[in-house]
């Protein structure tokens, strides 16, 4: 079986792109990771999210470990086998849901304790069990258990997290070696936590060093901060990190925030927005976002872009998509998520072709102004062909 394993091709500046090896096949770097929060992904087959580009994905062991639960998983093969995805697989720890748990959970120094939204029951979720939970499962690289805390907040209760997150780490890596259940070539990630604090970001991050993991990522944003909180953030933390090891920017997925966190150094991302967004008749593509909701599509005839990869983008007209939108058809849901999987994917393909060709910043201006200019306006000639002048398309 294939050991974790990471390399890096080339470098653009501080951007890079490589190949992380894990015991289910190859992860192309930068990566963007979907999540399947509960096992699935929502409204999308799983054969259109490998079709789609995607190399990894993510599942949620707060909501796993509830329901159909960690060990029935175990006990019917894994959750690769569970999914009928045999190809690599993140799990996060359930910090940030114990976090969106606020009223329901109580943090100690042992773990957390906390009632299920299900039925009620009282969970105890420690860094072992976490660590368990995620060898039950078999997924190739588990995250350690940390708290995550909202910003802005108190200094004094940034470090008191932190530094929580950090004896948590400790006892998930001393779990993780320990444990002999768990499959071989298989990775624990490190959590760099310390709210919007330069100094406590840097004593967390250096700490985890010192502790040793198969990789690092940056937790605890994406939780109501600017994006300039966030690239002050990563800014002072990726430097801090091993260049060897893979960086992984959590919860973090705006088109946006992405090239600018591959500009700063980071390795792998995973958002809700591109389903979530599409579910609500939001379609991202090169001309920027295309709110399927608005009336000016209701006429017109073109795709949303002929010249993409994903099929619901070049097969079906907008006013065909407004009208499932509007009428709330599950079509319509189905349709956008796998638009936005499609353009996600090739956001991620082309920043990894111009790392490799040391043109990174060239793509982002040219993509950027694509953004910028946004669609074409609607004429009556649109209305009655599918047929237009496209934009250039990004390198």
């Amino acid at each position: 079986m294939t050991a974790f394993a990471f390399r890096v091709d080339a470098v653009d500046g501080a951007s890079r792109t490589g190949a992380i090896a894990t015991p289910h096949g190859i992860v192309r770097t930068p990566a963007f990771m979907p999540v399947g929060t509960q096992g699935a992904m929502k409204g999308i087959h799983w054969r259109d999210v490998k079709a789609s580009g995607a190399d990894i994905v993510l599942g949620n062991t707060y909501h796993l470990m509830l329901r159909p639960g960690a060990e029935l998983i175990a006990k019917l093969g894994g959750l690769h086998k569970f999914l009928n995805w045999p190809h690599p697989i993140l799990t996060d720890s359930g910090g940030f849901q114990v976090m969106s748990l606020a009223e329901l959970r109580k943090v100690g120094d042992d773990g957390v304790t906390f009632r299920s939204h299900l039925d009620g029951a009282i969970v105890s979720l420690t860094p072992e069990r976490a660590v368990e939970i995620q060898d039950l499962l078999g997924s190739d690289i588990a995250m350690q258990l940390d708290e995550c805390i909202r910003l802005p907040q108190e200094r004094r209760e940034q470090e008191r997290a932190m530094r929580l997150s950090l004896a948590w780490a400790e006892r998930c890596k001393r779990a993780f070696e320990a444990a002999v259940w768990h499959s071989p070539g298989r990775a624990l990630f490190g959590i760099v936590q310390g709210g919007d604090d330069r100094e406590l970001r840097t004593v967390s991050a250096r700490a985890l060093v010192d502790i040793g993991f198969a990789g690092y990522a940056i937790g605890g944003l994406a939780v109501g901060e600017p994006q300039h909180v966030m690239l002050d953030v990563i800014e002072t933390v990726a430097p801090l990190l091993p260049a060897d090891r893979p960086r992984y920017l959590m919860g973090v997925g705006a088109p946006d925030d992405l090239l600018e966190a591959v500009a700063r150094g980071m390795d792998m991302f995973d958002c809700v927005l591109p389903t979530r967004n599409g579910r609500h008749g939001l379609a991202y593509t090169r001309f920027g976002p295309i709110n399927l909701r608005n009336a000016r599509y209701a006429t017109d005839a073109r795709p949303l872009d002929p010249e993409s990869r994903c099929p619901g983008a070049r097969d079906y007209a907008r006013a065909y998509l407004h009208h499932l939108v509007k009428a709330n058809e599950m079509l319509g849901a189905m349709l956008l998520s796998e638009v936005n999987l499609y353009y996600y994917q090739d956001l991620m393909a082309g920043i990894r072709a111009a790392i490799a060709a040391g043109k990174f910043a060239e793509f982002c201006a040219v993509t950027r102004e694509g953004w910028a200019r946004g669609d074409v306006e609607i004429t009556p000639a649109s209305r009655d062909s599918t047929t237009r002048q496209s934009p250039p398309r990004p390198p």
